[in-house]
């Protein structure tokens, strides 16, 4: 079985273009990509990181989220 290929904050930040304060403070407030908890680390995979950004894909600005 292969295991899903994780990624540090870090790198889930590089991944998306976005600061690691961004994703720190999306874990908080909520409306972030799903992410593992272990123990005390926070991990993503690409496919949740995509996910993610494919929810965010507009039109135009006036559009709102379903």
């Amino acid at each position: 079985m292969n295991k899903p290929v994780m990624l540090k904050v870090t790198e889930a930040a590089d991944y998306l273009g976005v600061s690691k304060g961004f994703l720190d403070k999306l874990r908080i407030t909520g409306g972030g990509p799903e992410f593992y908890k272990i123990g005390a680390q926070v991990r993503y995979t690409p496919a949740d990181l995509d996910a993610w950004l494919s929810e965010r894909k507009r039109a135009s600005t006036s559009e709102y989220a379903a």
